[in-house]
């Protein structure tokens, strides 16, 4: 039993030493131009100066019964815009602004 155990230790101290030796590699899981969940999501700069970024926004998250918010941008080539989909009250269209007199 001493030397199942042991074989399992040593196995998995070379595994993870192999491993740790690789570089990491980012080209093996490329980053998609738009990605989101029921929350928001990030689209690339890329991606937005070629099509409807805010359209794209507001599909995504109807998907849910949501609105689209936009968070924030990166303005560079390599960066992202985000945004976050957030519910809307029932009867909020209908209610009235509220002013101050």
């Amino acid at each position: 039993m001493r030397i199942i155990a042991a074989a399992g230790l040593f196995a998995g101290l070379v595994v993870s030493a192999m491993t740790a030796s690789q570089p990491a590699r980012a080209d093996l899981l490329p980053v998609p131009p738009f990605k989101g969940n029921d929350t928001g999501g990030i689209i690339a700069y890329s991606m937005a100066t070629q099509t409807d970024a805010r359209q794209v926004a507001v599909d995504h998250c109807a998907r849910y019964g949501k609105v689209a918010k936009f968070l924030a941008v990166q303005a560079y080539e390599g960066g992202y815009i985000s945004f976050s989909c957030r519910w809307v009250p029932y009867g909020a269209a209908d209610q009235p602004i509220r002013t101050l007199y």
